[in-house]
Order: C-alpha cells, then structure tokens, then sequence
C-alpha cells in the first residue's frame, strides 16, 4: 500500500510540474504574435486534461469522505 501511495504521491507531482511547464509554455504564446492557434488550443486542451488527472489523483490521496 505505501508503495502505491507513494508511486501516486510522485505522479501527482510529475502532473503538477508539466502543467506547471504548459502554464508557461501558453503565456509564453500568448505574449508573442503571430499565434498558432491551432497549437494553442491543443495546448490547453491537454492543460485542461491534466488538471483532471491531477483532481483525481488528490481525491484518491486524500478523499474528503470518511471511508
């Protein structure tokens, strides 16, 4: 069990830290013209996906539930 919990524990933050690089890679777009907003969107889209992922993984490490 602590074995998994931990394996979570770091995919968590491998999740935080690539939404954290595309946060910066989107402003970085943003800020610059001319855009690519077909890269763009596709680029949120996976942001959007990620923080799914990493919404998940919260509420299997910790559940707000008593179980």
């Amino acid at each position: 069990m602590d074995a998994n919990l931990h394996s979570l524990s770091r995919q968590l933050i491998e999740l935080r830290i690539e939404h954290a690089d595309l946060d910066a890679s989107i402003d970085r777009m943003t800020e610059s013209s001319p855009q690519d907003e077909l890269l763009l969107r596709r680029l949120k889209k996976r942001r959007l996906a990620l923080r799914d992922q990493i919404t998940r993984l919260e509420n299997l490490l910790d559940p707000r539930e008593p179980a």
